[in-house]
């Protein structure tokens, strides 16, 4: 018969811990859908639906509801039709009384 081992073999991490690399900047971080939307509202020209549902990939229900909670959080939206029937959705600047 052979005699139990009293020494335990060493712990084997599950993950191999990285080497502290040289510190490289921090990549840009991607922009998100929420923030793309605002800066579309915020031009001039405002934005249409269309343009919204193409920059996002959303669909037309799912840019209707994000433009609603704009609205629920205090931002001030403006909608125009132009000649061709088409709504322009844009955000207004809230003029604060001094």
């Amino acid at each position: 018969m052979t005699e139990p081992t009293t020494t335990r073999r060493p712990r084997r991490m599950a993950r191999e811990p990285k080497p502290e690399a040289v510190s490289a900047p921090p990549a840009a971080k991607p922009q998100s859908k929420a923030a793309l939307v605002e800066d579309l509202l915020q031009r001039s020209g405002g934005a249409s639906l269309d343009n919204l549902c193409q920059a996002t990939g959303w669909l037309p229900h799912t840019c209707r509801a994000f433009l609603t909670g704009l609205r629920k959080k205090g931002r001030a939206l403006e909608r125009s039709k132009r000649e061709d029937g088409v709504n322009i959705y844009r955000m207004v600047q809230l003029q604060v009384a001094a």
